[in-house]
């Protein structure tokens, strides 16, 4: 380095030396943290050279005693910490490992409540009772809907708070110890689904929006969005890996019984994985290939109108059609987004009997997430064992498929005298079900 200047080695790894940019004499040290590729150099604070040697054997001695004691070598702020955790996720998010908005939501979360709270502490000295008495904090210096800041958006901000402590670590700024234990404070959000009836009107009222759109531009951008729904809702993808998805990640199939299946090579988070589909997603996926200009193998499947990569996957135009459709909030009063789609695939599968470690495999996550996300669908779907012995409940022993229907979530009505359901003109032959019915053809998500 053009600054280092009057350097002495006082023993391997360790040096003093003078900087030729202050206009001061004091000395300063390096110290080679043992085993690694990393340096440490520290102002001696004197222009004495007999005080500079013995005060940097006392530093390199220090260095030595916190690593043999998983004691941090280096001070940060929680702030500049924070700010490298951030800088990472943008990394992330151009990478398409996250979406853009997962980015904005650390920075804002970051910027607006962690730093006024802990920015300013050595990252080493935020403890755990920070994090215990963030939520009171919290409320008592935020205002939030109504006035109060809710359960979610805390437990969203400690969320982050807790990566960031986990981010520390990784980088040797605090040891493990340091990590916030414990599960998160305050009950969780509850997924936002679609019901089956909420479902079927959007899908119904989505048909009509798209035809009465102005412009040749308008009717481009609500046709994908359509088609984007439907695929979402039947495949589970997170909107990341839609967001990767290109044309060479799609394979349509048969199985031994003709059936057309679709597989579907996602990424997203750091990992890939495959995810099968009904046939009826290989008619959505056509659809979107015959209006794009971005069909080539190695072009993403969903794209704007120009056949650019679709930044933010059309999400101002299908904010507007849960608008319009009178479903862009929940019965408890939470906005929709793209990820609801995620969670109704859920949702119906589990009502329809899917066991929950084939629903972990196919979506990605792990068994624990969907037990505690989706533990409402349990009573439903147990409903005749639940059930059994009540009023209007006896045990069924012998029964035709009409009696034994009756039992079923969300089944198909059984028609009494055995005959089967005539099939919608417009749709597509679907997967057969287990109990050898045919699953309804009204592009729901297959449930």
């Amino acid at each position: 380095m053009a600054f280092l200047i009057d350097t002495q080695e006082l023993k391997t790894g360790l040096i003093i030396f003078r900087r030729a940019d202050v206009k001061h004499r004091n000395w300063y040290c390096r110290i080679k943290v043992p085993d690694q590729d990393r340096y440490k150099t520290v102002s001696l604070k004197t222009a004495d050279i007999n005080a500079a040697r013995d005060r940097a054997f006392d530093h390199d001695a220090d260095v030595r005693f916190r690593i043999k004691h998983e004691v941090p070598i280096f001070n940060r702020p929680f702030s500049q910490v924070a700010q490298d955790y951030a800088d990472l996720q943008r990394d992330r998010a151009k990478a398409g490992e996250i979406t853009d908005h997962r980015y904005k939501n650390v920075l804002s979360i970051t910027r607006t409540q962690l730093n006024p709270y802990v920015g300013s502490n050595q990252i080493n000295l935020v403890g755990q009772e920070k994090w215990e008495k963030y939520p009171l904090w919290r409320r008592s210096n935020g205002k939030g809907i109504n006035g109060r800041v809710s359960d979610a958006t805390i437990r969203t901000e400690m969320s982050i708070f807790r990566s960031i402590m986990v981010y520390a670590a990784g980088r040797k700024y605090i040891p493990e110890s340091h990590i916030f234990k414990g599960k998160l404070p305050l009950s969780k959000a509850r997924r936002e689904e679609f019901t089956p009836e909420e479902y079927r009107k959007l899908h119904t009222f989505a048909r009509g929006w798209v035809k009465k759109a102005r412009t040749p531009f308008h009717e481009w951008y609500r046709t994908m969005a359509y088609n984007f729904l439907l695929i979402m809702c039947n495949t589970g993808m997170r909107p990341p890996e839609a967001k990767n998805l290109l044309w060479q990640d799609v394979e349509i199939r048969e199985d031994k019984q003709g059936r057309k299946l679709v597989i579907l090579r996602v990424r997203g988070k750091g990992k890939f994985r495959d995810l099968v589909a009904a046939g009826n997603v290989a008619e959505y996926l056509e659809r979107v290939r015959a209006i794009s200009k971005a069909t080539g193998d190695s072009e993403r499947v969903f794209t704007t109108i120009k056949g650019k990569p679709a930044a933010s996957l059309y999400s101002g135009i299908i904010a507007l059609l849960l608008k319009d459709s009178g479903l862009l909030f929940s019965a408890s009063g939470s906005r929709r987004s793209t990820y609801c789609f995620r969670h109704t695939y859920a949702t119906f599968r589990l009502s329809e009997g899917v066991e929950v470690h084939s629903l972990a495999r196919q979506m990605g996550t792990s068994v624990k997430m969907i037990e505690d996300h989706y533990s409402h669908i349990t009573p439903l779907r147990n409903a005749e064992r639940i059930l059994q012995g009540l009023p209007g409940w006896e045990p069924i022993t012998a029964a035709p498929l009409a009696a034994a229907e009756v039992g079923r979530v969300n089944a198909d009505v059984a028609d009494p005298k055995g005959t089967k359901p005539k099939a919608s003109k417009r749709s597509n032959p679907s997967l057969s079900r287990r109990d050898g019915s045919k699953a309804s053809s009204v592009e729901a998500p297959n449930r």
